[in-house]
C-alpha cells in the first residue's frame, strides 16, 4: 500500500545512517496547542520508578543484528509516557472499537485501555463502539468503566462485538465529530488499520484535535514490522490440543493419519510454531511453501513411506496452503468476504479426500484418516498469561501515545520494545514465513519432511536430462 496519498512520511535523519520513521503529531497541523503536566508524576504507583518518562529522542531499531560497519538503519519512536500531555482528563472523550475476526486477547486490550485511561490519566468518559466500524454511524455505543470491564479478560471474543467491512470514512468522522470524541482506539488487522489510516487522514484534513491510534490484531501474525501480534501465543498453545488429539487418533488405528487444519490465510506462522512445539507432527504445509501430491518427492509418496516406517502420521496444514491445487477443480478464486479477503476452500477436507482416494487406488494399505478443524475453538478462547501481559503493554502504550498528542500510529512490539509505528508501515504488506530462513529449516529437520520445492526441482531436472538424452 505504501504511505497515504494525502501525506508524506515523517522522516528524521541522523548521523551514521540513522533514520527515524516518525509518527504524526497533533501539533503538526494544529498550531499553538496547550500542553499540561503528565498526571503520572503525582501517581504513587510510579513515584518509585526512576526515569519513568520516555526521553523525547528515544527510538528503537527495526533491525537489531548489525556488524561494525553496519549503518544504524531504520528506527521507530519508543512508546511510553511523556512529561507533557496534550489533553486534560476532563476534556477527553475516548472511543474503542474492535473490527474483523475474533482473536484471543481482544477483551484484555479493551479492559486495559479503559483502566489505563481511568487510573493513569483520570479519564472518565470512554465509549465502546458496538459492532465494528459500522457502529460509529449506527449509533451503537456503551459506556465503559473499570468496573464494567473488570472481569472481561476471562472471556473469549469481544464485549463490543465485531464485524467485517462497513467502513465509510466520512460517516465515521462525522460521528466522531458530532459526539465530541477526541481519542479513538481501533483494534484490528491490516484491513482495519488501512481504515484507521483513512480516518486519520480525514481528521487531519478537517484539522480536528482527535488522536487516532491502532492496536494490531491478527491471530495469523501476518502484520509486518512488529515482532508478533497478540493472541498468537494463545493460538499456538491451543493448537497443541488439536494436534495431540490427531496424534492419539492416528496412533490408535492401523495406518492412522491425523490431519489438522490451522489458521493461516496467507501466512503459516501458527502451523509452523505449533508443529515445532508439538514434536508429534510428520508434515507441515503452509501457504509460503508450495507442495505437490503425486510423483517422486510428493506428499503421497512421503505419507506412504512414513506409514510403513511408523504405522501412523500427523499432517498439519494451514488454511491458505495448497489453494492453487484446490482451485484447479473448484472455480472460486475471485470470491471475497466483506473485508476484501479471498474466500478460501476448505483445504483440510480436500487434502483428506485426496489422501483417501490415493490409498484406495493404490490398494497397498488400508488407512484410517481423521480430520480435525479447531479454527473457531482456537479463535474463541480467552488469552493465555503471556498474551495477557502483551495486551496490557500494547494498551498502555497506546494510551500514553494518545495523551502525548501522537496520532496516526499503531502501537507495536519491535525487537522486544514497545514502539509507535506509522500506519503506512503497518499496511504496506504482509508478514510471511521466509522458507529460506533458519526457522523453516528447523521445522524441516524436526519433522524430517521433504522440502517439496527442492524435490520438484530435482525431479524436473531429471526429466530434462532424460529428455535431452533421448534426443
Amino acid at each position: 500500500m505504501g504511505s497515504s496519498p494525502n501525506s508524506k512520511p515523517k522522516i528524521v535523519r541522523g548521523t551514521a545512517g540513522y533514520v527515524l520513521e516518525d509518527v504524526p503529531h497533533l501539533a503538526d497541523y494544529i498550531p499553538d496547542l496547550p500542553t499540561y503536566s503528565n498526571p503520572l508524576q503525582n501517581n504513587p504507583a510510579y513515584s518509585v520508578v526512576k526515569q519513568y518518562f520516555v526521553h523525547v529522542d528515544d527510538s528503537v531499531p527495526q533491525k537489531i543484528i548489525a556488524n561494525k560497519d553496519s549503518p544504524r538503519g531504520i528506527h521507530f519512536r519508543r512508546a511510553g509516557p511523556r512529561q507533557k500531555v496534550y489533553f486534560e482528563a476532563d476534556d477527553v472523550q475516548a472511543a474503542i472499537v474492535t473490527c474483523g475476526g475474533l482473536c484471543p486477547g481482544l477483551n484484555t486490550v479493551i479492559r486495559e485501555l479503559v483502566c489505563a485511561l481511568y487510573h493513569m490519566y483520570g479519564v472518565k468518559k470512554v465509549l465502546g463502539i458496538n459492532g465494528g466500524y459500522k457502529g460509529f454511524y449506527a449509533h451503537n455505543t456503551i459506556s465503559l468503566t473499570p468496573k464494567s470491564v473488570n472481569d472481561i479478560h476471562k472471556r473469549g471474543g469481544t464485549i463490543l462485538g465485531s464485524s467485517r467491512g462497513g467502513h465509510d470514512t466520512t460517516k465515521i468522522v462525522d460521528s466522531i465529530q458530532d459526539r465530541g470524541i477526541n481519542q479513538v482506539f481501533i483494534i484490528g488487522g491490516d484491513g482495519t488499520q488501512r481504515g484507521a489510516d483513512r480516518i486519520f487522514e480525514e481528521i487531519r484534513r478537517r484539522r480536528l484535535k482527535v488522536a487516532v491510534v491502532g492496536i494490531p490484531k491478527t491471530i495469523d501474525n501476518d502484520i509486518p514490522v512488529i515482532d508478533k501480534s497478540f493472541g498468537f501465543d494463545t493460538a499456538v498453545e491451543e493448537a497443541q490440543r488439536a494436534i495431540n488429539a490427531a496424534h492419539v487418533e492416528a496412533e490408535s488405528g492401523e495406518n492412522g493419519i491425523g490431519v489438522v487444519k490451522l489458521m493461516g490465510r496467507y501466512s503459516g506462522f501458527i502451523a509452523m510454531y505449533a508443529t515445532l512445539a508439538s514434536r508429534d507432527v510428520d508434515c507441515c504445509l503452509i501457504p509460503e511453501s508450495p507442495f505437490y501430491l503425486e510423483g517422486p518427492g510428493g506428499l503421497f509418496e512421503f505419507a506412504e513411506k512414513r506409514l510403513k516406517e511408523n504405522g501412523h502420521m500427523v499432517i498439519v496444514i494451514a488454511e491458505g496452503a495448497g489453494q492453487e491445487l484446490v482451485s484447479e477443480s473448484i472455480q472460486s478464486m475471485h470470491k471475497q468476504d466483506a473485508s476484501g479477503n479471498k474466500l478460501l476452500q476448505d483445504v483440510g477436507l480436500w487434502i483428506s479426500q485426496k489422501i483417501k482416494e490415493y490409498f484406495t487406488k493404490q490398494k497397498t494399505m488400508n488407512i484410517n484418516l481423521k480430520y480435525i478443524d479447531p479454527t473457531y475453538m482456537i479463535r474463541a478462547v480467552p488469552s493465555n498469561a503471556s498474551d495477557n501481559v502483551y495486551c496490557t503493554l500494547l494498551a498502555q502504550s497506546a494510551v500514553h501515545g494518545a495523551m502525548a498528542g501522537y496520532t496516526g500510529f499503531t502501537s507495536g512490539l519491535v525487537n522486544g520494545r514497545q514502539t509507535y509505528i506509522p500506519f503506512y508501515r503497518i499496511i504496506e504488506g504482509q508478514n510471511k514465513v521466509v522458507i529460506t530462513d533458519r526457522m523453516w529449516a528447523r521445522l524441516l529437520s524436526s519433522t524430517n519432511q521433504p522440502s517439496f520445492t527442492i524435490c520438484k526441482s530435482v525431479t524436473e531436472e531429471k526429466r530434462e536430462e532424460e529428455t535431452t538424452g533421448e534426443q
